[in-house]
């Protein structure tokens, strides 16, 4: 069985098809958010502790984050920022992190200070990627999301998607990287645009698993982009791609609504023995005010863990 390890300092989960949804937050992102963006280029990270800890007191199983808050001189500002923002974040709460960014030496930097074994986002299909990110991802051992896309951009084929896939994971192998850890993101396209989108990526996630037998992650709400009501769609996506073989998602866990669809799926999975998570989340469920349900926040529903200390309190659509 597939298995992807990440860690922090004191805390290790596993990714995989007999594990929980990995919820992987998204939201120390600047990308589309122009206050988040601003703060941090004044060294200013109250939304940043604030968004660390609110999302794992909704569950996050582990933080995704970026500091990509400008498109001047990168190579030489986001470095040092996502240094900082990393070091801020592993040192308020104990989950695993992601280390996002398209920049090469952001990337090297992050994984300098990064305690445990990060998640690195991301590694394309384009050559000039995969020369520098894979033998980072050797060198310091860790894992990598492998996006669906070359130096041709996006393809809307999804066997095209699924070839750059399989070219990842090979070349992975080249270096001596383990197919289990390679998370493919097959790339969700906006069901508004693409009326197949839905069904293209529920016949990949099941390609990668069957054939690849890699784990896998997606930008959950790209699904829903240019569509009113958009965590409806969310909600409902969520349970038929985990059906499908998806065992991550980089998603706002503070969505009452989408968390909800997370972990019923995972009592149908057969992820939450006994149901025991879902009973220790809704056991005091109550109805709020105008008719929307409330309940209490849910231990992070990762895999294992080691030595983990409780945590203290606390993509496209992003800047929802």
């Amino acid at each position: 069985m597939t298995r992807t390890i990440v860690a922090s300092a004191t805390r290790e989960i596993v990714i995989g098809f007999d594990q929980p949804f990995c919820v992987i937050g998204e939201r120390i992102n600047p990308t589309g958010r122009k206050k988040l963006a601003a703060e941090m280029i004044e060294g200013n990270f109250e939304t940043v502790i604030k968004d660390a800890l609110e999302q794992v007191a909704a569950g996050a199983t582990m933080l995704d984050v970026n500091a990509g808050v400008t498109a001047v001189n990168p190579n030489e500002t986001e470095p040092p920022l996502l240094v900082k923002t990393l070091e801020i974040v592993q040192g308020l709460v104990d989950v695993p992190l992601s280390i996002d960014s398209s920049v090469t030496a952001a990337i090297e930097a992050g994984l300098r200070v990064a305690k445990g074994r990060p998640l690195v986002n991301s590694v394309t299909g384009e050559e000039e990627k995969l020369e520098a990110i894979l033998p980072l991802c050797k060198k310091y051992d860790v894992p990598v999301v492998a996006i669906s896309n070359d130096e041709t951009g996006i393809s809307e084929d999804p066997d095209v998607r699924f070839a750059v896939a399989k070219k990842i994971v090979e070349r992975a192998a080249d270096y001596g990287i383990k197919s289990h850890d390679i998370v493919v993101d097959p790339l969700v396209m906006p069901i508004g645009a693409m009326g197949t989108a839905g069904q293209q990526v529920f016949a990949l996630l099941r390609r990668l698993r069957e054939e690849l037998k890699v784990n896998t992650t997606c930008g959950l709400s790209n699904i829903s982009f240019g569509l009113p009501h958009r965590h409806g769609i969310n909600a409902g996506f969520i349970p038929m791609v985990i059906g499908a073989g998806m065992t991550s998602a980089i998603m706002n866990p503070c969505r009452p609504q989408e968390m909800e669809a997370v972990r019923a799926a995972n009592v149908l999975n057969g992820t939450d023995p006994n149901c025991t998570h879902w009973i220790m989340t809704y056991r005091d469920h109550k109805p709020a005010e105008g008719g929307h349900a409330v309940a209490a926040a849910a231990p992070a529903g990762g895999g294992g863990r080691r030595g983990g200390r409780a945590a203290r309190t606390g993509a496209a659509a992003r800047a929802e």
